[in-house]
């Protein structure tokens, strides 16, 4: 019997996503009795608005919704996106500047698709959220890591872009607030990574999913906002999961150049069609809607930001910059590697993880998921007194 072909290099190539890799073990040990907290998964612990549910039940009422729909998105749904953008990113869009995605994931991959040729490279601050690398992989093109610590809040600096831009950099991501770190950019250094853009002909890739959940009178200011003549080469990346606590229901967008989103679409037509109807309608009254739950979640969130830093804090070793946006901690625990707990010499975030969980029942994510080993994410999307409890099983653990 002859041996089969092998499989794809290109996706054999691709790494498993390590915050949902962690999210799985934590509930596979949790559903053997285990008493798991888990600060994993970008999660919101909400559920979804009752308006948005109301509007996904009466779209049942309507057969059209039972059939295709045109790939790019339902004019509904568009013409919501149009008005947020406008009012929160500062940018006038027409419908053919924008595709409906299932989810941010579907966004950021075709985002990459369009505009990356072979041996592109794409310059990506770091930490960085899992998905960007693989994506940017998958489009034939090179992530090249520009990494900010948490003496600089995470936050890359023009310098540190202008050092590692090369004759194959076309493009760079900006993320503001940060998967993982929480970090918000200012008007002025979103102002000035976005006229750097402009000096040197680079694609801004830009993630504005969490640009509603910011902290301390911070206001996430679009890139396409800061300056506005980069728009010409910005796809912006959104949707309604983090806002609005709908995860499940898979609705994102992409936003930009009418040439690019043109691509994007045409891609998208061959590679999933439409978005599902109903979670678009749902999407559409999430945005057009009354925005009171909406700021109910960010409050909440607020809250336990505060209280997961406080707590943190007290732990000798770790220092934690204070987030101000998305639901995110991202303290640095150098200070707590190259020792021995528990009888096991600890070198590594990978094996600070793996202790955490084994000995406090308590699921974090290492820093090298998102770049540099010596760091942990925790999110904060979960109930008050499990954020609260799971710290202090951390504070009990490195005592």
């Amino acid at each position: 019997m002859t041996e089969r072909a092998p499989l794809s290099r290109k996706i054999s190539a691709i790494a498993e996503s390590a915050t949902l890799k962690v999210d799985a073990k934590a509930k596979a040990m949790k559903a053997e009795g285990r008493r798991i907290i888990s600060y994993a998964a970008g999660e919101p612990d909400f559920a979804t608005p009752p308006a948005v549910v109301d509007a996904a039940r009466a779209a049942l009422d309507d057969a059209a919704n039972f059939r295709y729909s045109p790939a790019a998105g339902l004019p509904a749904l568009k013409a919501a996106i149009i008005e947020k953008t406008r009012r929160d990113s500062g940018l006038e869009v027409a419908a053919s500047q924008i595709v409906v995605t299932n989810g941010g994931k579907q966004a950021v991959y075709q985002a990459f698709q369009a505009i990356l040729n072979p041996g592109d490279e794409v310059l990506l601050p770091a930490p960085y959220w899992t998905t960007y690398p693989e994506a940017i992989q998958l489009a034939d093109g090179s992530a090249v890591p520009v990494f900010a610590g948490a003496d600089q809040e995470y936050k890359v600096t023009v310098e540190q872009l202008e050092a590692a831009r090369t004759e194959k950099t076309k493009a760079v991501v900006f993320v503001s607030p940060s998967n993982p770190t929480g970090s918000v950019y200012t008007p002025e250094e979103t102002a000035a990574i976005a006229r750097w853009a402009l000096e040197h002909s680079v694609w801004v890739v830009s993630d504005e999913i969490y640009q509603n959940l910011t902290y301390d009178g911070a206001k996430a200011v679009s890139i396409v906002e800061a300056v506005p003549e980069v728009a010409g080469q910005t796809i912006l990346l959104n949707g309604v999961a983090k806002t609005y606590a709908m995860t499940g229901w898979r609705v994102g967008w992409m936003v930009g150049p009418a040439d690019a989103i043109a691509l994007a679409a045409n891609l998208q037509s061959h590679l999933t069609s439409n978005v599902n109807n109903v979670a678009q309608l749902a999407a559409a009254a999430a945005l057009s809607g009354p925005q009171d739950a909406a700021e109910e979640f960010r409050e909440a969130f607020d809250r336990r930001r505060r209280l997961i830093v406080a707590e943190l804090s007290k732990i000798p070793g770790v220092v934690v910059p204070v987030p101000q946006g998305a639901f995110y901690v991202y303290p640095d625990v150098t200070g707590l590697l190259g020792r021995e707990w528990g009888g096991r010499r600890i070198e590594t975030t990978v094996e600070l993880a793996e202790y955490i969980l084994e000995e406090a029942e308590v699921a974090v994510v290492p820093g090298e998921a998102f770049g540099p080993s010596g760091y942990l994410r925790l999110s904060y999307a979960l109930g008050d007194d499990q954020l609260l409890e799971g710290v202090q099983r951390l504070q009990r653990l490195f005592a």
